[in-house]
């Protein structure tokens, strides 16, 4: 039952920590392609 508890907690763990990685990697492509759109309206000008 022990182990059980302590399993469930690791996994609890790595899906938190899982969730908050994709979210940042999200963040940089958005920035990354909000940089990207703004050079290209720069050089339209």
């Amino acid at each position: 039952m022990r182990k059980l508890v302590i399993l469930a907690v690791l996994a609890a763990s790595l899906s938190v920590t899982a969730c908050n990685t994709v979210s940042g990697a999200g963040k940089d492509v958005k920035a990354a392609g909000t940089a990207v759109t703004n050079t290209a309206e720069d050089a339209k000008h």
